[in-house]
């Protein structure tokens, strides 16, 4: 797993604890309900009896505005696809150089969008000369051809941009998306 896909490590987290507290309470049910445990009595009703007090509802109201605001937080963090980027510097006998990271990714993204069949192109490019990663999305029209596409990214595109970066290896994330609207077709 990859250490810049930081809500994919948040959801398997939280997916997991949330698994673990309803088999928990699934295991307490079916054991009290067949009186392996005797902590409540198998018959007895969730509440007691009477109406609770007014504190109670206030607690139960907090209690779901706090859950509903980690929700909204939760959703948010699933917006954030892109990894952190940061601006590389050379430091070089002459000076020294900072480039951001979307600049040099833009000519990169726009010379794949230009490949037949690519509607659309995101790159991101994260970590720093050491450690660097590509996450790399590509919507593809209707009747694009993947197989080209990814050949003349592994032949030309990575190859020139491992090159400009002055890299040895870039891992990339590649992930292919199908357009809404189909290509131009031919009469």
């Amino acid at each position: 797993m990859s250490s810049h896909n930081r809500p994919a490590r948040l959801n398997r987290a939280v997916l997991a604890l949330f698994g673990l507290v309803l088999i928990a309470g699934g295991g307490f049910a079916v054991a009290t309900h067949f009186g392996k445990l005797t902590v409540i009595a198998p018959d007895a009703t969730v509440l007691p009896a009477g109406t609770p007090s007014t504190w109670v509802y206030y607690v139960a109201a907090a209690a779901a505005i706090v859950a509903g605001l980690l929700m909204v937080r939760w959703l948010a963090a699933q917006l954030v696809r892109k990894p952190k980027a940061s601006a590389w510097v050379f430091d070089q006998d002459r000076g020294r150089t900072e480039l951001a990271a979307a600049t040099a990714c833009a000519p990169f993204a726009a010379e794949v969008g230009g490949y037949p069949g690519v509607h659309d192109v995101s790159a991101a490019l994260a970590g720093n000369q050491e450690s660097a990663s590509l996450a790399l999305v590509v919507t593809v029209e209707q009747d694009g051809d993947l197989t080209a596409i990814r050949r003349r990214l592994d032949e030309e595109g990575f190859p020139r941009l491992r090159q400009a970066l002055d890299l040895e290896e870039l891992p990339v994330r590649l992930e292919f998306r199908f357009s809404a609207k189909a290509g131009a077709r031919a009469r």
